[in-house]
């Protein structure tokens, strides 16, 4: 069964960190671009972060430059999104997907997406 499953969301102060993971099953992170999206109430989804099957990283988001870094484990065939300095606007689900295009289109769409992880940041 092709799934991917996400975990380590939850509250946290702002300022606060958290590192989500996203587990792939039934394929291999090897060949696949992965990407990191987030959706708060009453908005569109947000592409966050994306990294290739080559290993290059794209920044979606320019809100989270210098905050947020994604990294992959192949033995573990687990992409994280580790999220430091948290703000409350970081508020939302968090979910992984696999991409059908690549890294940084707009547009892109996937054919594999987790269930997606709650992270609230607030005080």
């Amino acid at each position: 069964q092709l799934q991917l499953v996400e975990s380590g969301g939850g509250l946290v102060q702002p300022g606060g960190s958290l590192r989500l993971s996203c587990a792939a099953s039934g394929f291999s992170l090897r060949f696949n671009n992965i990407g990191w999206f987030r959706q708060a109430p009453g908005k569109e989804r947000e592409a966050v972060l994306c990294i290739s099957r080559s290993g290059d990283i794209t920044i979606d988001a320019d809100s989270v430059k210098g905050r947020f870094t994604i990294s992959r484990d192949f033995a573990k065939n687990t992409v994280y999104l580790q999220m430091n300095s948290l703000k409350p606007e970081d508020t939302g689900v968090y979910y992984c997907a696999r991409l059908r295009g690549v890294c940084g289109d707009p547009n892109v769409e996937y054919d594999i997406r987790g269930q997606g992880t709650q992270v609230t940041v607030s005080s």
